[in-house]
């Protein structure tokens, strides 16, 4: 089971950079939390802690010390940038640094660039420094500044929520894949108003039976509203060439359910070998 610590930067009575209404303490929360939210509901075989969920503060030490005493196999720390520049930047210790610390920031910087070509958000590079939380952890350590919050077209995109979800999507496709993550063969699916299995297995295209098998302890005549239960799908490698139009049609399906599947996808920034849920 790998080790996961995610690190919000600032907190409490540390507000961190500020500019155009924005407060960086609550964006990285922010970002944490889709960051969560993508790696339970995409992979397994791993566990997770973080420095704080809550407007709380702790010393650079102190967040170290948290993920070395647990035994972290990784450590992020969530920053948002200022200074009046423009675009996105990842930094690891300018120290001596493992191999793995290289791999690990590598990967997660080349999840990112899709994202940064989306949106029109300037890549300002692999960088080092040193930085407390990066020097004092034991494990492969990665800092990224998402944006400047002192920059008005940079704010405009700290403001978007696509945009803080596809970066901290992408955040955690970085580590998933770093770590080897498997992908979970489901998907997690929250009732509304009207559904009923029938109605859940038709749109993902699979049967009443495998929505059952999947959901032994769930009674499909008692649904509630919020409820939550898992839809099995399976994973698809992109290759070259490859479009959501094109996967979904190999497999009988449409591209509204591919999507569905897997949320945050971005269908013109499919990357080879990227791993796919693909409805079952």
């Amino acid at each position: 089971m790998k080790k996961i610590y995610l690190d919000a930067g600032h907190g409490g009575t540390d507000s961190g950079a500020v500019g155009n209404g924005l407060l960086e303490k609550n964006l990285v929360l922010k970002l944490q939390q889709y960051m969560i939210s993508f790696l339970n509901t995409n992979y397994t075989g791993f566990t997770l802690q973080t420095t704080r969920t809550t407007d709380t503060f702790l010393s650079l030490s102190e967040r170290a010390s948290k993920a070395n005493a647990w035994g972290a196999d990784v450590f992020m720390s969530i920053h948002v940038n200022a200074g009046g520049g423009t675009g996105y930047e990842d930094y690891i210790y300018n120290g001596s640094v493992s191999s793995a610390t290289v791999n690990y920031r590598n990967r997660v910087h080349e999840q990112v660039i899709p994202v940064l070509a989306a949106y029109n958000h300037t890549n300002r590079g692999k960088k080092a420094a040193n930085f407390a939380v990066l020097r004092l952890t034991n494990m492969p350590a990665v800092l990224t500044e998402i944006a400047f919050i002192d920059t008005t077209k940079d704010a405009n995109l700290l403001k978007n929520e696509a945009f803080l979800q596809a970066m901290a999507n992408a955040y955690a496709r970085g580590i998933a894949v770093y770590l080897n993550l498997p992908v979970r063969q489901s998907t997690v699916y929250t009732i509304q108003a009207g559904d009923t299995f029938y109605k859940i297995a038709t749109m993902y295209n699979i049967t009443v039976e495998a929505l059952r098998n999947a959901n032994p302890g769930v009674n499909p005549t008692t649904l509630q509203i919020g409820q939550e239960i898992y839809v099995p799908v399976r994973t698809y490698i992109v290759k070259a060439g490859d479009t959501l139009y094109k996967i979904a049609g190999m497999y009988s399906v449409t591209v509204q359910q591919i999507q569905a599947a897997n949320p945050g996808i971005d269908p013109s920034a499919l990357q080879i070998g990227q791993q796919i849920r693909i409805p079952s």
